[in-house]
């Protein structure tokens, strides 16, 4: 029987759902970063951020690219003022000036414009005096965090695959049991199968040549072996087991192995000739559909 030792070395393997966030401190706030990712087919990345930052978005795609392979994945970078600091008494009266003229010219061509609130322009860069950081250095502090947060995305990432890979290897072993179990008494089964035809052919083709009978019977005796879908069932847990510990982006991969093994639990359970082999197959089928569902989720 097939056996693995509890404590040999598994390589990462990584689920495809994820979730970091780090910040960092400014003079006037903090910066947020938090990376997301639910399950795709593809690498599928979006951006939320503010426009300070949005000359960042190359950069952080390319490291990003270069860590993660599949997975619908969000980067919000966003900045916080920091509260509690004092408000200036009157505002920028300038630029309030400004704003007014603009908001009437703008008026002027389109009459059904809808006009500023109070909030919106109170919360107008500068209008409160410097109450931001300087772009370059939140882009700096920005860039200092990518790494960071990419590294803690993937270790969240690899803890819950290493949870997913339990659960496929503890289906492989029950799927093994079910193989090892049927192995030495298929051929039993097939035989005592192939009497019982033997003897119904003979009862209703009295007369008839019975080494004919007998060649007819053997070829659908042949027909019914499932020596051969054992042993394929057998190879392709192998790979499944040497998938999951080889880690990386094995999803896939997984995936296709899953399709074959479902193949052969399909034709063993169509060449059933009795039925604990169509019992055997049903349980197959019931444990790679389970293992499907974990692999679905995988790198």
């Amino acid at each position: 029987m097939h056996t693995r030792k509890n404590n040999e070395y598994m390589a990462p393997l990584n689920s495809m759902t994820g979730f970091a966030a780090t910040t960092a401190t400014l003079d006037n706030g903090s910066i947020g970063l938090e990376l997301r990712a639910v399950n795709s087919r593809f690498l599928d990345l979006s951006f939320r951020m503010g426009d300070d930052f949005r000359v960042l978005e190359p950069a952080i795609r390319e490291r990003i690219n270069d860590k993660v392979k599949r997975g619908k994945m969000e980067c919000r970078l966003y900045f916080s003022a920091r509260e509690g600091g004092l408000l200036p008494s009157e505002p920028n009266a300038a630029m309030l000036e400004q704003l007014a003229s603009l908001a009437d010219k703008v008026r002027q061509t389109i009459p059904d414009a809808r006009p500023m609130g109070v909030a919106e322009i109170l919360r107008w860069p500068g209008l409160l005096g410097d109450n931001t950081s300087d772009p370059e250095q939140m882009q700096a502090a920005a860039l200092a965090l990518i790494d960071g947060a990419i590294r803690d995305f993937n270790a969240s990432r690899a803890q819950e695959g290493a949870k997913l890979a339990a659960i496929i290897l503890q289906k492989v072993a029950a799927l093994r049991a079910l193989v090892a179990d049927l192995r030495p008494r298929a051929p039993a089964i097939v035989a005592a199968f192939r009497d019982k035809i033997t003897r119904r052919v003979e009862e209703i083709l009295q007369g008839s040549d019975p080494e004919r009978i007998h060649q007819e019977v053997a070829l659908f005796a042949q027909k019914i072996d499932v020596d051969e879908e054992l042993d394929r069932l057998s190879t392709h847990l192998d790979e499944v087991e040497r998938v999951i510990r080889q880690g990386g982006s094995a999803g896939k991969r997984l995936d296709f192995l899953m399709q074959e093994l479902n193949r052969e639990a399909n034709t063993l359970g169509s060449k059933a000739a009795a039925m604990e082999l169509s019992q055997a197959s049903v349980e197959m089928k019931v444990l790679i559909e389970q293992m499907r569902e974990q692999v679905q989720n995988l790198e």
